[in-house]
């Protein structure tokens, strides 16, 4: 069991910690520091944000932070600029593209305009007339109708995104008929023969189709990596300005701390002892927190340790004072924490059994670490009380 040595101090039961004089001004100054302090975190939460980032490179979105600070509005100016000069160019290659594709449409068309004005093309020109025709079972054999007249509104009204598209409605149309005819059949002879003749006509079409597609390919490849450089950029420029900025806080931190040293008045032995009794009344999770405080400024100190001999005298007044405000919001959030649990403890007596002797071992043990610090103390105090007096 962890015990503690605090040397000055007594036992005395007293209330709680008042503020006198210049503790406002400390406590001022300490408020400063935790301000700072979070804001540390923030930042480095920003951090966190652009490594995140960086290991999902992969990501369609980027995680960009909405911080409404000055640095990180003109980084998102300039990375906006950059954006909207990226979209630009895109809309052009699209333009590009798309007066591209035109062109190739336009030469399609020519080739479906020979295949249409073929003699035998017109069982293909409208579509197939089940009822009239009676075949009933047509719509089982064809899962997808297709003729000319529908190609040629689909084409003019811009129904197709490429040539390819166009292509294959063509080609749809003498399969459609080749599938439910039999080989024997006039309709299934002419199918054949204009589905050869256009296949022949597209060929010499196809190393055109062919260089676009992949024209196309190329350059979303590029301008995908393009948005991924500039989104590399923008979070390494981000990242660079968040650490110069971290580094600026921590300056300002380590000035607010040397003031406060010097603004400090030195501590009271009455005001040692009341702090040294009141770390006693901590709970273990908060002794060992303020420990950690002592540990910030005395690097020889264990906080860890299995018995700890915290020397008040030792310390600086820094390291007091901030034990001070510590210890004071620690018993204020734990008085209130006793009254809420409480009130809940009374609630749900029939139910919560299991956790009250969780409870009870915890306080038992809690008790006993209290009860060893306070030994300890009047062990201190007994032995102050026992020196002999300097001789006169």
């Amino acid at each position: 069991m962890e015990s503690i040595v605090a040397s000055n101090t007594d036992v005395r039961r007293e209330g709680p910690i008042q503020a006198e004089g210049n503790d406002v001004k400390v406590e001022g100054f300490s408020k400063s520091i935790d301000d700072i302090s979070q804001k540390v975190t923030q930042l480095e939460e920003k951090l966190n944000e652009v490594e995140q980032f960086y290991t999902t490179m992969d990501s369609n979105q980027p995680n960009i932070s909405k911080s409404s600070s000055f640095m990180k509005d003109k980084l998102k100016e300039k990375h906006n600029i950059t954006i909207e000069k990226q979209q630009q160019e895109a809309s052009n290659r699209e333009e590009a593209a798309l007066r591209r594709m035109q062109e190739l449409k336009r030469q399609f068309a020519t080739i479906f305009r020979q295949i249409t004005q073929h003699k035998w093309a017109w069982p293909f020109m409208h579509p197939v007339d089940v009822e009239g025709l009676g075949l009933h079972d047509y719509y089982e054999v064809i899962e997808k109708p297709m003729d000319f007249s529908t190609i040629k509104n689909n084409m003019d009204g811009f129904g197709y995104k490429n040539v390819r598209e166009i292509y294959a409605d063509v080609r749809l149309v003498f399969k459609n008929a080749m599938k439910y005819n039999d080989e024997r059949d006039d309709v299934h002879v002419m199918a054949k023969s204009l589905l050869e003749k256009f296949e022949e006509k597209w060929l010499l079409l196809l190393p055109k189709v062919v260089e676009e597609e992949k024209r196309q390919e190329e350059e979303e490849t590029k301008a995908q990596l393009d948005m991924q450089l500039t989104q590399e950029a923008f979070h390494a420029n981000m990242a660079r300005d968040i650490n110069s900025e971290l580094n600026e806080v921590d300056m300002q931190l380590e000035k607010l701390r040397e003031t406060v040293v010097q603004k400090c008045r030195k501590m009271t032995t009455d005001e040692k002892k009341k702090l040294g009794a009141a770390l006693t009344r901590l709970s273990p999770n908060d002794l060992d927190k303020a420990l950690k405080i002592v540990a910030e400024y005395n690097p020889n100190f264990q906080p860890t340790a299995q018995e700890v001999d915290l020397n008040m005298d030792a310390q600086s007044e820094l390291t007091l004072w901030r034990l001070k405000v510590f210890v004071q919001e620690s018993l204020k959030v734990s008085g209130r924490s006793s009254g809420d649990s409480g009130g809940n403890n009374n609630n749900n007596n029939d139910e919560n059994n299991d956790s009250k002797e969780n409870n009870k071992k915890n306080n038992k043990n809690n008790v006993k670490r209290r009860r060893e610090i306070c030994d300890t103390l009047n062990k201190t105090a007994v032995k102050r009380t026992k020196k002999p007096p300097p001789n006169t």
